[in-house]
């Protein structure tokens, strides 16, 4: 008999919104307009569409399944699905995944954590001002860089520390329509600066000339790292999830958000982009020169961009609360440990861990791996190896090993959803889903 679980979510709509939080994040609005500008633009876009409703939804629903089945938390879950195998691999990668994600993406996090504060006191929006070399300057100083660093840490380890209810779930429920209403905001402004057309072509109309293998790769890795999955971190949400919630419906709702959130960013920066004269494929600072830029031009800009990035750090930190908790649960399941002590440890570690990416554009900027500074090799790895990685184990773990009476059951709950939906959700795993990651991973290889 299982033990049931204790912390759970209090309602579907916080279950969806945290979720989405999750996936959204630094994904949806930081990575994918700087992925899409240095990989063809409208091509990537619909790209990327694609392989989130055919490949990346499939997936979610099936770790929605895997958790809310086993009530478990990832590394866990797969033990009590399928005992008396190995199959908690998928777990331990997912958790492995998830520490090396935190480790650069609470660099980001610093970042977003920086601007927030500067632009408080009006530091950021001048007359004249440079905005790339602001961004250098920042991310150029290691002691900006590791305090910004080390203080978005921080809160990340006071939220969790406190579960789920009372620290993820509430404040999602919150602040999670407020960035999307200031976003809406920004995207109008944005369309009427002059030369935004030449930017909505660029994000809107497709040029496959422009793809290659490596570009569809991309594709496939922002994806999952914009839904989060691949690392298990929606197993362990929805192993505190009711048994009343449909869990396609939830999917598609978090996939439906988390499309429509690129679609924003994409309107919100292209335009200001072409419109200011600047490089779309500007890389990692995009975001962080382009907000300043557009905000610059609207009345009470200042007040406007402090407000938007204010949200946009809660976007980031919901989605970095995912990975910790994933961590964090991993070591408190079924143990006499401390939540919160377990937390602290765990946020001391990814610090560590993440030193060498917070100086890469610093004192470490001239350290390469593969070409790569740390940063970006640790983005390479989790993306484009670690993510499509999970996705196809997790994709054989449906198709090849979990009973179907479990799954079925879970597919089936709180909707009434034809039978044959379940039909080609499953047939999908089986079959598209691992034939699509390998073929496009064997592909970036050049091996055809």
């Amino acid at each position: 008999m299982q033990e049931k679980k204790q912390d759970q979510w209090a309602s579907k709509l916080g279950f969806i919104l945290s979720s989405a939080g999750a996936a959204i994040g630094l994904g949806a609005i930081w990575k994918f307009p700087y992925m899409t500008g240095m990989n063809g633009g409208g091509a990537f876009f619909l790209l990327f569409i694609a392989f989130t409703v055919i490949i990346g939804l499939p997936i979610l629903i099936a770790e929605f399944i895997i958790g809310r089945g086993a009530q478990k938390e990832a590394v866990t879950a797969y033990k009590v699905l399928s005992p008396k195998s190995n199959w908690s691999f998928i777990g331990k990668w997912g958790v492995a995944g998830a520490f090396l994600l935190m480790s650069f993406y609470c660099v980001v996090g610093g970042w977003v954590l920086t601007y927030s504060v500067l632009s408080i006191p009006g530091l950021i929006i001048k007359e004249g001002a440079d905005y790339p070399a602001l961004f250098e300057t920042i991310t150029g100083s290691p002691l900006i860089t590791l305090i910004g660093f080390a203080l978005f840490l921080l809160i990340n380890v006071v939220v969790v520390s406190f579960g789920i209810k009372d620290g993820i779930e509430k404040s999602s429920k919150i602040l999670m329509p407020l960035l999307f209403i200031f976003f809406i905001i920004l995207v109008i402004r944005s369309l009427t600066f002059e030369g935004a057309m030449e930017g909505l072509r660029f994000f809107l109309q497709p040029d496959f000339s422009k793809l290659n293998a490596s570009n569809v790769l991309y594709a496939l890795g922002q994806s999952f790292f914009s839904l989060a999955v691949g690392i298990s971190v929606m197993v362990t949400y929805s192993s505190y999830l009711r048994k009343d919630v449909s869990l396609p419906m939830s999917a598609a709702s978090v996939s439906v958000m988390n499309i429509f959130v690129s679609l924003l960013a994409g309107l919100a920066i292209f335009p200001v982009v072409f419109a200011f004269g600047l490089e779309p494929a500007e890389g990692p600072g995009l975001l962080f020169i382009v907000l300043p830029e557009a905000f610059a031009q609207m009345p009470f800009g200042e007040v406007f961009l402090s407000l938007f990035l204010l949200l946009f750090l809660f976007a980031v930190l919901t989605s970095s609360f995912s990975m910790l908790e994933i961590i964090t649960s991993a070591f408190t399941e079924n143990k006499n440990r401390s939540r919160k002590k377990v937390a602290a440890f765990a946020g001391i570690l990814v610090f560590i861990a993440g030193i060498p990416a917070a100086l890469s554009s610093s004192n470490l900027a001239d350290f390469k791996i593969f070409g790569l500074t740390v940063f970006d090799a640790s983005d390479f790895l989790v993306s484009n190896i670690m993510l499509p990685g999970g996705c196809l184990f997790i994709a054989i773990f449906i198709g090849y090993k979990m009973e179907h009476a479990v799954m079925q059951k879970e597919f089936s709950y709180g909707n009434h959803l034809s039978p044959s939906v379940y039909k080609v959700w499953f047939q999908l795993m089986r079959w598209l889903v691992p034939v699509t990651i390998i073929v496009v991973f064997l592909g970036s290889l050049g091996l055809f």
